[in-house]
């Protein structure tokens, strides 16, 4: 399938390390990407688009998430610059129900734990759902792409 991400980095140079479980939820989200995902990038009026599979690079840079795109022998495609602004607030609230989450793990029972995870991913569908709508003409992706891309700008927010 040509409409998917083949390749992702994540440039996280210049942040501080991130933690153990950060570290984890990254890990997943990279190989959850990468065994499932699909990215399109649709056809603009004056050229074509190049055809997938994609190596994607996420980066911050000047306080805006960076998309860098490029076909799978590393030919450019392009960037996308998205503010970062329309995300604060949901990664921020994201952060606060993993950190419960992570503690609740620790030591409470099934059914709180639960509760909070429900909210966990009540929060991550709301990331992607700002994701997708950020990217609407510039790539379509599906939820759980966004929800995958979402985990990992949030990782990159950890430590910018």
């Amino acid at each position: 399938m040509t409409n998917r991400i083949c390749h992702i980095e994540i440039d996280d140079a210049g942040l501080p390390a991130p933690t153990p479980e950060i570290e984890q939820e990254r890990k997943v989200a990279i190989f959850d990407l990468l065994e499932d995902n699909s990215f399109t990038l649709p056809n603009r009026e004056d050229r074509d688009v190049p055809a997938g599979p994609y190596r994607m690079l996420l980066a911050i840079r000047e306080r805006r998430l960076v998309f860098e795109i490029a076909q799978e022998d590393e030919t450019s495609v392009g960037a996308f610059h998205l503010s970062l602004g329309p995300f604060r607030q949901v990664v921020k609230d994201y952060f606060q129900v993993c950190e419960n989450y992570f503690d609740a793990v620790k030591k409470l029972p099934p059914s709180k734990i639960e509760a909070i995870d429900m909210a966990r991913r009540g929060i991550h569908n709301e990331g992607a759902r700002v994701l997708q709508e950020r990217l609407e003409g510039k790539a379509d992706i599906d939820l759980d792409t966004a929800r995958r891309l979402f985990t990992l700008i949030c990782v990159l927010h950890f430590g910018g």
